[in-house]
């Protein structure tokens, strides 16, 4: 066989060869990031967000503030009182 025949060959194998090992990486990446996914749960599952409390308009109250009371009552509020 001529020389120049058999280097393309042997190059177009050795082109082949590393593109499989390539894809083997690629596979063998795949099932371990799948198994951490099994083996670990979720930990945005158990993740609540916790309500921020607005200091200026109370949105976040549950309950019955004083100066909802005192307004209720015909009072100004704390706040505006102090203005």
């Amino acid at each position: 066989m001529h020389p120049e025949f058999l280097r393309e060959m042997i190059d177009q194998r050795g082109h082949e060869m590393r593109a499989r090992a390539r894809q083997a990486g690629l596979a063998r990446m795949a099932v371990r990031v799948g198994r951490r996914r099994h083996s670990r749960p979720d930990e945005t599952d158990g993740f609540v967000i916790p309500a921020i409390p607005d200091y200026v308009d109370g949105s976040f109250r549950t309950e019955p503030a004083a100066d909802q009371a005192a307004s209720e009552a015909g009072q100004a509020p704390a706040a505006h009182r102090a203005a």
